[in-house]
């Protein structure tokens, strides 16, 4: 049974940064895109970043173009979101999602096979 389970998450001062981790098992990890999704207090579950399996591509929300980083090491099956420049607007529950459905990963929750339970980020002003 695939397992993803992330990490790294905390309270950060705005202007903070943050690494989130999710370290894969139960899947050949190479063979599955990798995305970070987020879920603020009353509001819907929302993209924010994705990798293909090979690592060379990636995507991002525009919300946090040039402040954060997806990367992965398939060595040791985990995906990586570094936080950079962190605002309050980014306080939320952060979610990895594995799809093997889709090369270069998607925007679409509903295009991902596994989950994380997610990891709490709370940025302070």
């Amino acid at each position: 049974q695939a397992q993803l389970v992330e990490s790294g998450g905390g309270l950060v001062q705005a202007g903070g940064s943050l690494t989130l981790s999710c370290a894969a098992s139960g899947l050949t990890f190479s063979n599955y895109a990798m995305g970070w999704f987020r879920q603020a207090p009353g509001k819907e579950r929302e993209f924010v970043a994705r990798i293909a399996g090979s690592g060379g591509i990636t995507y991002y929300t525009d919300s946090v173009k040039g402040r954060f980083t997806i990367s992965r090491d398939n060595a040791k099956n985990t995906v990586y979101l570094q936080m950079n420049s962190l605002k309050p607007e980014d306080t939320a529950v952060y979610y990895c999602a594995a799809t093997a459905r889709r090369y270069w990963g998607s925007r679409d929750l509903g295009d991902y096979d596994y989950w994380g339970q997610g990891t709490q980020v709370t940025v302070s002003s």
